[in-house]
């Protein structure tokens, strides 16, 4: 039952915000977005391969009713989108300018907030967390997150970086002060 819920009071969620926060605020190029799609799905194939490497070394495992080999299928896709592809055009956006202490806050507190989270939940026996059992399941959490997140946003920069760049052009202000 746990997974039929979240299929239907959740997924609609977090698709709605990540396309009002894609639409509203970013607005990124096409070959921009899909660069930062393509990361968050390396980012959540590399998660499902972590979490059957883990429920088969008896690391960690979920409990939850309606499980597909084992994993719970559908919650990957928060990683996919939220953690993965808005977190990478998030970076990207504020990468120049001002805002670079938020995208270097984003670049490395997302794999350490997710680790902490995922202890919490797993030490508190969560109903949407794993269960640990054993003491390497925190080490392994830990780099899993690194791994996965980073080898996401190896995947978005290279491909993002093949078109136009995720910067705001200058503004007419700009121009005509250098220009004089």
């Amino acid at each position: 039952m746990e997974i039929t819920a979240f299929i239907a009071l959740v997924i609609p969620f977090i698709i709605v915000f990540y396309l009002g926060v894609l639409m509203l605020y970013l607005k990124p190029p096409s070959n921009v977005w899909l660069a930062s799609l393509l990361g968050g799905l390396v980012m959540g194939l590399i998660n499902i391969l972590f979490d059957l490497l883990a429920y088969y070394t008896h690391i960690w495992h979920y409990t939850l009713n309606g499980l597909i080999l084992h994993l719970p299928i559908p919650f990957y896709i928060t990683p996919i989108l939220i953690y993965g592809s808005l977190g990478y055009l998030l970076i990207s956006r504020f990468w120049r300018g001002r805002g670079h202490w938020f995208a270097l806050f984003l670049l490395i507190g997302i794999p350490l907030f997710r680790t902490a989270t995922d202890f919490i939940g797993g030490y508190t026996r969560g109903s949407y967390t794993p269960l640990y059992d054993s003491w390497l399941a925190v080490p392994l959490d830990l780099i899993m997150w690194i791994v996965m997140f980073y080898a996401g946003y190896l995947v978005f920069a290279r491909l993002a970086s093949l078109g136009p760049k995720l910067v705001a052009p200058p503004s007419q202000a700009d121009s005509r002060h250098e220009a004089q």
